[in-house]
């Protein structure tokens, strides 16, 4: 086994590749492992949305994709070793900490870890859903809203993410509509009062997107909906559909080795990106259940490799 890695970078996001880049220009020759981790892909939740607005920097837009090589292209120009292996397994009982990469789970080991493994929105696991991902299908009102400025959208979920969505999207679009399972929203009173009291937002309840139209045309024209009670169909004409279900981050690595929030993310301490474990850091999505963004998650990612060059230098390390 050769000698331990100043840091090991887990996760290929905005957010680990900004890790990367500073981690490197303070001279730690960070290690990133890009693989895709529990159904992920390298370059995370960008790599499947089309258009980027609101990313500073990129006047006219730019596609997912294309940001995140560029972001990939920066770490390699500043000396980020990039391995696309998955990550097996880890173990952060003991410095040196150890990583499992690879067919052959290969050991490596570091003497600081960054995580930045990102989180998944849910789906409903529709074939016309996820043919239309990107073409008015999306996961995050924040990021694509603007797009559909002055037309008529429909959200589906009942918890205070879909009604923050709803909300936000009220201020944009023509017309939302809320489509919901179950016979009453499962959000806070407070969020549920507010939506239900916005006379641009409609409530559907006992209800599930049964088809999203139309994949022929390759864009939204509507939902049709199937109203779990009576079975009966109805079809909702829109050009946008938010799915806002809840996310699930990509934390089955370190369940039982780091403290989790309740609803599964890594617990940091405010303001900065230290985990439970000493030398463990947490960057991007896979800590913030808030903000889920892309300029967001690269300032985390800014926050977790200057804590730890500084916590390295203080274990005389580097």
């Amino acid at each position: 086994m050769s000698a331990a890695r100043n840091v090991i970078i887990i996760g290929s996001g905005p957010a680990g590749h900004t890790a990367g880049i500073y981690a490197a220009r303070a001279n730690l020759a960070p290690l990133m492992f890009e693989g895709m981790i529990r159904g992920g892909i390298p370059g995370g939740q960008l790599m499947i949305t089309n258009d980027v607005e609101n990313y500073p920097g990129f006047p006219a837009k730019i596609t997912g994709p294309d940001l995140m090589k560029a972001f990939r292209d920066q770490s390699l120009h500043q000396g980020v070793e990039i391995r696309s292996e998955d990550v097996n397994k880890v173990d952060l009982s003991s410095r040196p900490f150890k990583v499992w990469a690879g067919d052959d789970d290969e050991l490596v080991t570091a003497n600081a870890i960054i995580i930045a493994t990102g989180a998944q929105a849910k789906w409903l696991n529709l074939e016309s859903e996820h043919a239309l991902k990107g073409r008015g299908v999306s996961a995050c009102a924040v990021c694509d809203g603007a797009f559909f400025r002055g037309q008529d959208v429909v959200v589906v979920g009942g918890g205070d993410t879909a009604m923050e969505e709803s909300m936000y999207l009220s201020g944009i679009c023509s017309s939302v509509t809320v489509v919901h399972r179950r016979g009453e929203f499962r959000a806070s009173k407070t969020m549920q009062d507010r939506v239900l009291a916005n006379p641009k937002i409609k409530a559907v309840y006992n209800s599930a997107v049964d088809e999203v139209l139309d994949v022929s045309k390759g864009e939204v024209t509507g939902v049709r909906l199937k109203n779990l009670v009576t079975g009966a169909l109805t079809e909702i004409a829109a050009t946008g559909l938010f799915v806002a279900i809840g996310h699930t981050p990509n934390t089955d690595l370190f369940t039982g080795q780091l403290d989790l929030h309740d609803n599964g993310y890594i617990k940091t301490r405010p303001g900065t990106a230290q985990t439970s474990v000493a030398g463990v850091f947490a960057a991007g999505d896979v800590q913030d259940f808030v903000y889920r963004q892309a300029v967001t998650a690269a300032g985390s990612g800014c926050m977790a490799a200057l804590e730890t060059e500084r916590w390295l230098a203080s274990q005389g390390a580097h």
